[in-house]
């Protein structure tokens, strides 16, 4: 089926998703939106980011021709995912759901833990899909301000990446979780520190894959799947500086990642 597959993110910890389905989904177009622009989501009003990611999914659909949209955001998942799915005809694949899978999924002692921005958090959206699941854990969440400015500008090591994170995690520390769902695509870029302030004992669960494979199966469903063996093109957009997004986002993609455009499109 022809058509690309459109996702958006505040920024850069999309590409996390991208590289799972370019991995996943070698034969699929990918138009990837980083709203740079008006990042970060996490601190900004549910409602404006609600209007930010209908407004994005209606750009993919209309202007690119998106078969599927991936909200590669959990706080705009959070935030908007009902009105995005109003919004348009295609199938729409969310975040969360199969992170929460996943983290059910991993943990043995049924102590986990959720980390995500403060708008995520505070939406209730991570309590409310682990109830769905009907698997009885216990849920310990905290918000991590501060992270995904770090990645936003590279930074992803260093004495203070651990201090923020030492402090940040400190209730998932003491609550003796055995597995940690990354609730944010920015947050695997720090998987490292996490992991070293979290201790071998913790499982760290990004849901990039799992919403990789979950893509895989809805276009399957749908009779989108491209099942050919041609090589997919990726194109990647940025609402800011596209320059520094090209830069930034091949560090953390990889060579796919080798131009960027403005969005909205400056020929209209």
């Amino acid at each position: 089926m022809s058509g690309p597959i459109g996702m958006f993110d505040s920024g850069f910890g999309g590409l996390t998703v991208a590289r799972a389905m370019i991995d996943l989904l070698p034969s699929e177009d990918l138009v990837y939106i980083g709203d740079t622009g008006r990042y970060p989501y996490g601190s900004k009003p549910l409602d404006d980011v609600r209007g930010f990611a209908t407004e994005i999914t209606r750009s993919l659909v209309d202007d690119y021709g998106a078969k599927a949209i991936v909200v590669a955001c959990n706080t705009a998942t959070a935030a908007g995912l009902d009105e995005v799915r109003a919004a348009i005809d295609v199938p729409v694949i969310d975040v969360i759901t199969p992170g929460v899978k996943a983290l059910v999924a991993t943990t043995t002692t049924g102590r986990v833990g959720v980390i995500g921005t403060v708008g995520t958090v505070s939406s209730g959206a991570y309590p409310h899909a682990i109830a769905e699941t009907g698997v009885p854990v216990s849920l310990t969440s905290a918000a991590c301000p501060g992270f995904v400015e770090f990645v936003e500008r590279g930074k992803t090591t260093g004495d203070e990446v651990t201090v923020l994170a030492e402090r940040l995690l400190a209730p998932l520390v003491a609550a003796d979780v055995d597995a940690l769902l990354l609730g944010c695509t920015h947050y695997p870029f720090l998987a490292r520190t996490i992991g070293e302030v979290m201790g071998h004992g913790v499982t760290l669960v990004s849901s990039a894959d799992e919403t990789a494979f979950a893509v895989r199966r809805r276009l399957g469903e749908a009779g989108l799947l491209r099942e050919d063996d041609r090589q997919g093109a990726h194109r990647f957009a940025s609402s800011g500086d596209i320059d520094v997004f090209r830069e930034l986002g091949g560090r953390l993609l990889g060579p796919e990642l080798d131009h960027t455009e403005p969005w909205p499109s400056t020929s209209g």
